[in-house]
């Protein structure tokens, strides 16, 4: 069984309180787009994990997608199966990449053995993988509170915007990013931002870990810049970084970046 786990971009992001437990409150809209991984399952005879494209640090022996099928494999007579992840959407870019990756090898688990899981079901798991990893279950645009792992539906259709994502190779950690943030409680929420036009957004929607990074990597505003220059309606750092998003209602002019930056472009 083959799939195409998607990456999300942080539509602002409000860093609210810090959390007795040591996380973060955040308020964000989390919205899909279409730079994907490729995840393929099969049975096995024997437990196999394989990755291929972008690099993947680490052990594969931690990754999400094997901690997704053990995960599983807790509740149900699992057979072995070979996981093979081609990986496409950078890490350490505040894409969700590997959160998808494991709710969609849960989706997938759950579809090649017939678990018949239903969607609540499949949440309740990826929460215990990450963060907004319940996001990908169902893969449509919400208001994400809490830790990112609570979520309120919300209209909200960008279809027709043209969606271009620069990653410049720079690797921000959680922590790093979380390191001089001062949470602070909104005077407004991001749901009633998002109700203006896209070119107001400008103005009132806001990622508050730019205010923390951008001192610190500068060509990350320098990107930004670049976005609204070539005639971004609106443009932000996702998550806690470091990929910067534009979204265009046109066809977004020639944009020029070093060799080593990352770029995808399509259609929301």
């Amino acid at each position: 069984m083959l799939d195409f786990p998607n990456a999300k971009i942080n539509l602002g992001l409000l860093v609210t309180e810090k959390r007795p437990d040591g996380f973060h409150n955040l308020e964000s809209c989390f919205y899909p787009v279409r730079w994907c991984d490729a995840l393929e399952i099969v049975p096995a005879d024997e437990e196999a994990f394989t990755m291929s494209g972008l690099p993947v640090p680490g052990n594969p022996d931690t990754n999400l997608c094997l901690k997704a099928y053990r995960l599983l494999q807790r509740d149900f007579q699992l057979p072995p199966v070979h996981m093979h992840l081609h990986k496409v959407i950078p890490m350490g870019a505040g894409l969700g990449g590997g959160s998808a990756d494991a709710a969609f090898a849960l989706k997938q688990l759950s579809s090649l053995f017939e678990l018949n899981l239903n969607e609540e079901q499949l949440e309740n798991y990826a929460r215990q993988l990450g963060s907004d990893c319940a996001f990908f279950i169902r893969n449509k645009p919400v208001i994400a509170v809490e830790k990112g792992d609570v979520f309120k539906p919300v209209e909200l259709d960008l279809s027709g915007h043209t969606c271009v994502v620069v990653y410049p190779g720079i690797h921000i950690t959680t922590a790093e990013a979380y390191g001089n943030i001062i949470p602070k409680k909104p005077s407004c929420g991001i749901e009633m931002y998002l109700k203006q036009d896209v070119k107001v957004w400008k103005e009132v929607l806001h990622n508050d870990f730019e205010e923390a990074l951008f001192p610190r990597y500068p060509e990350l505003a320098d990107i930004k810049d670049q976005l609204y220059s070539a005639g971004a309606d609106y443009a932000s750092m996702t998550g806690s970084g470091s990929a910067i998003y534009g979204l265009f209602k046109e066809e977004p002019a020639d944009l020029v970046f070093p060799g080593h930056y990352l770029l995808w472009r399509g259609l929301l």
